[in-house]
């Protein structure tokens, strides 16, 4: 395909006017956004408005329980809220989103011994928990099929370390984490998953695996959950996870090792 065309028949080349005109496929970066003046053009300040805006509004937004309990059934679910009690002390009091409070009574009355419990957590963006952690959770369970699974607990105003203060009162070995990752300029609903063996209060970032960047734009649920599988395999066999646990990524194509050890705001 020729990248030249004809203006009042001058020739022009497009990728000598715009060089970055290719890259632009392959990333949502702003890149080569061009200039008027000292200034940005006007239609790339408004993106970058409009984008800084969807974030903010992500931040901000809140887990419709509702909604993810009618998507999630008939699988039980239950409500769980941090110490937290609205979304500002949430963001001023990240340890608070780490302790439980409402609706802790429900996950004794459901404790057993159990391999692994979900948790959807709405972490700094609600939007990306409402709108990528049941597929991601579909995809999750077919590949665990045979796994004694925990009630799936739907927790808000959540940092990831509640999860692990989730499934200590739950009995569960190993904790998976679905959690909003902090939005930015190019992405506003990313989802996360920690996973964590033998989770307990206080638990360090080092001893969890995330997978990261899970959204339309980025990781598919198939490769995520493909990861999140093999990951979860070997932490039963080997007990452990975090920085000791590496995917074979000889047996795991097209994923990144970044996705294993990434840990982003949330925590």
């Amino acid at each position: 395909m020729s990248d030249e065309r004809a203006v009042d028949g001058h020739v022009i080349d497009e990728q000598a006017r715009d060089p970055f005109a290719r890259l632009r496929q392959f990333t949502r970066a702003r890149i080569g956004l061009g200039r008027t003046g000292d200034a940005l053009p006007t239609k790339e300040l408004l993106n970058f408005q409009a984008a800084a805006s969807q974030a903010r509004d992500a931040v901000h937004a809140a887990l419709d329980i509702d909604v993810l309990r009618k998507a999630l059934a008939p699988r039980k679910c239950i409500e769980v809220g941090s110490r937290a009690t609205n979304r500002q002390s949430y963001l001023l009091r990240p340890d608070w989103g780490r302790e439980l409070g409402a609706g802790d009574d429900a996950l004794d009355a459901a404790r057993g011994e159990y391999d692994l419990v979900f948790v959807i957590a709405d972490g700094l963006s609600a939007r990306a928990a409402m709108n990528h952690s049941v597929a991601m959770l579909d995809a999750c369970t077919a590949r665990l099929s045979d796994w004694s699974m925990a009630p799936i607990v739907l927790a808000t105003q959540a940092r990831v370390g509640l999860g692990d203060a989730i499934a200590q009162r739950l009995g569960a070995r190993m904790v998976a984490v679905l959690i909003g990752e902090r939005p930015g300029l190019s992405v506003a609903d990313s989802l996360g998953v920690y996973l964590t063996w033998a989770p307990q209060p206080g638990q360090a970032d080092s001893l969890r695996n995330c997978i990261s960047n899970i959204h339309t734009d980025g990781l598919s649920y198939e490769r995520a959950a493909t990861l999140l599988a093999w990951l979860a395999h070997e932490a039963r066999q080997r007990k452990l996870t975090g920085t000791a646990l590496k995917p074979d990524l000889s047996s795991q194509a097209g994923i990144s090792d970044e996705h294993s050890s990434r840990l982003e705001e949330n925590t």
